[in-house]
């Protein structure tokens, strides 16, 4: 067994299971100027309220195992984004203190609702960017990052974090279609197809972009015999979009939410695809940054006792608030 290739999956695994379950938590901070003040924000709130600060429990996950399984990874990632890190962080910082005091400091919720969606919107862009960041490649000389302060900031990253924007959004509307009923369910709905359309144009463009980003990526995706096997992820990734549309205009629960998901799932595919065995493109492969096989060994055990824990009780979390959202919370 090759303990570096099952990390690199265990990291990849924490990471798609913040974005998607923290995805909509800052979708719904995006578009909450969206709805009305008063009832359809209460109830859009109230919606996450359980959840909201254990789905970041993946981002802890996320981070501290990469910085233990992969080191240099970490070691190099970090000082290309330390200002989008930054500015993340704060906007989850923001976030979370508006969230709470949204509840008990009612004569400046205005003041807390502006900073609970630009917490949000700051969020989504800067993770969107980082993701961009990475896939452009870091300059690496020896074993440390050798770019500049600003490398991080181009057309093909704000492409990136726009379109992180636009699918956080798309889960936080189909959220909201799932847990939401009346005026509300059918605002959500609206934002939902419009979310849904901008995140597959913009999951085009930067899949066009990148064929012309590195030579290394055009030739996964176009010559043989690679291109048969990342074939059936546009594929299948245009199915999951026309189901998703579907579902969108006709149900009211679910479904639009986990086929959103599904669409994220094929992009993370895709994402793979194109920097499969790079952990820093163009040149740091998932064995070049990985730590002494002894290390993994050590903290592959604790991941085994501790993540499936992690997941019990977030799946317990979410069956116990399963229901839909009125005035009063869940019922």
């Amino acid at each position: 067994m090759d303990l570096t290739v099952i990390w690199a999956f265990i990291i990849a695994f924490a990471v798609f299971a913040y974005v998607v379950m923290d995805g909509f938590d800052l979708g719904i901070g995006i578009l909450f100027p969206a709805f009305k003040v008063g009832q359809g924000r209460n109830r859009a709130m109230n919606s996450i309220a359980p959840v909201w600060d254990g789905n970041e429990t993946w981002l802890v996950l996320g981070g501290g195992g990469l910085f233990a399984a992969f080191p240099l990874a970490y070691a190099v990632i970090l000082p290309a984004t330390y200002p989008l890190i930054i500015a993340m962080l704060l906007g989850l910082v923001f976030r979370g203190v508006a969230f709470e005091y949204r509840w008990r400091d009612p004569a400046h919720r205005k003041f807390w609702d502006a900073a609970f969606t630009g917490g949000s919107l700051v969020a989504a862009l800067s993770q969107g960017m980082v993701l961009g960041a990475l896939l452009q490649g870091i300059e690496v000389e020896g074993r440390a990052y050798a770019g500049s302060w600003w490398d991080w900031l181009t057309p093909y990253t704000l492409l990136t974090g726009v379109g992180t924007v636009a699918g956080y959004a798309l889960l936080g509307a189909t959220w909201l279609m799932w847990k939401l009923e009346g005026e509300a369910q059918a605002r959500a709905r609206k934002l939902a197809f419009r979310a849904a359309l901008a995140t597959m144009a913009l999951m085009g463009a930067v899949s066009l972009y990148n064929l012309a980003l590195n030579p290394g990526y055009a030739a996964k995706w176009l010559t043989a015999p690679e291109v048969y096997y990342a074939a059936p992820v546009p594929v299948l990734t245009g199915v999951v979009a026309l189901l998703l549309l579907r579902a969108i205009g006709k149900e009211n629960h679910s479904k639009p939410f986990w086929l959103a998901l599904a669409l994220f799932g094929m992009g993370m595919a895709g994402l793979g695809v194109t920097i499969w065995p790079n952990v820093v493109p163009p040149d740091v492969t998932i064995w070049d940054a990985a730590a002494p096989h002894r290390s993994q060994v050590f903290m592959l055990v604790g991941v085994a006792i501790t993540m499936p824990l992690i997941i019990g009780y977030t799946a317990w979390a979410y069956w116990v608030f399963r229901g839909k959202v009125g005035d009063e919370g869940y019922h």
